[in-house]
């Protein structure tokens, strides 16, 4: 890796931004995207690669594939753009799932145990809820604190909650099905622009999730973490720790806990950041950042032409 450079951040997706294809231009012009891949594959004992070059989409987009899909493809885009000489990041984050990838960028956890520590987590997380019985949907153009009272009004009794802050007027909102149904009628009372249903198996970050997480922490104890050599913000708490059991426990948090993504894009700007990199498939991380923090440049490593022109303006 060439230059240090103090006001750049790395963010990395989490799921929602796989698509069949999604790594066919840099994989065209870069070996070590398929070779990423390729070690992934072997580490889960399955044809990553073809899955995300060929699908069928429907497996993709199971929790448990999308899980090492996505995490595996924002380490292909990391590899190949320290191979291009981008300059090394003073901070990182990830949107969910997409902290696993920035801590294996970052040297806290080895990639192989990353990629079937996902893997399982998409499987706890899946058999946690049976099929059918949870939901999340997406509030648009409500403020946060109403949407927050929403959910309590129309819980009654049942799990729903606010669980992506994600940006300002985008919240998603998780729970049980018919919760979850009876909050989205609360914010359109309430005045949101639009609710809208989310096409997910599994209703993410909510109460919901705490028996994934007690499985996920029994696996995460035989995992070895080290010192990131980048800092990450976790979304739990927007902090960063050198402290390997501190991370075990934000990684098991997280998963029945809201993503604070707006608090993480805002605290590295408070901390001196002035560009940033979505580093992965996709551009929906950038996106968000537009409505968070309009003039703050951001690029999305999509693709060669993009990957090679933002490492070389570094």
């Amino acid at each position: 890796m060439s230059n240090n450079k103090a006001n750049l951040a790395f963010i990395f997706p989490g799921q929602g931004s796989q698509s069949v294809g999604m790594m066919d231009d840099l994989a065209a012009h870069t070996p070590i995207i398929e070779e990423t891949f390729k070690e992934a594959g072997d580490a889960l004992g399955t044809d990553l690669w073809g899955l995300v070059c060929d699908g069928p989409e429907e497996t993709l987009n199971q929790t448990d594939h999308t899980q090492p899909a996505m995490l595996a493809a924002g380490v292909a885009t990391w590899r190949a753009w320290n191979e291009a000489g981008g300059a090394r990041p003073a901070i990182m984050a990830g949107h969910s799932l997409g902290e696993y990838t920035a801590l294996v960028c970052a040297g806290a956890m080895g990639f192989a145990d990353a990629v079937k520590l996902v893997a399982q987590r998409g499987r706890f997380m899946q058999e946690a809820v049976p099929a059918g019985e949870g939901a999340m949907a997406a509030v648009l153009g409500l403020d946060d604190q109403a949407v927050v009272d929403a959910c309590e009004s129309a819980s009654e009794g049942d799990v729903v909650a606010a669980v992506n802050f994600n940006a300002p007027g985008q919240v998603v909102i998780a729970g049980a099905r018919a919760a979850v149904d009876r909050a989205m009628e609360a914010c359109k009372a309430a005045g949101a622009k639009k609710v809208m249903p989310l096409p997910v198996s599994v209703p993410s970050h909510c109460a919901l999730m705490a028996p994934a997480a007690e499985r996920l922490a029994d696996v995460l104890k035989d995992i070895t973490l080290d010192a990131p050599a980048i800092p990450v913000l976790h979304n739990v708490d927007v902090q960063s720790t050198d402290d390997p059991e501190q991370i075990r426990q934000r990684l098991v948090a997280q998963l029945y806990s809201p993503i604070r993504w707006v608090e993480t894009i805002q605290s590295m700007v408070d901390r001196g950041v002035e560009q940033m990199v979505e580093c992965g498939p996709g551009k929906v991380l950038a996106g968000l950042n537009r409505r968070i923090q309009r003039r703050l440049p951001i690029v999305a490593l999509a693709d060669t032409k993009s990957l090679q022109k933002a490492a070389e303006n570094q």
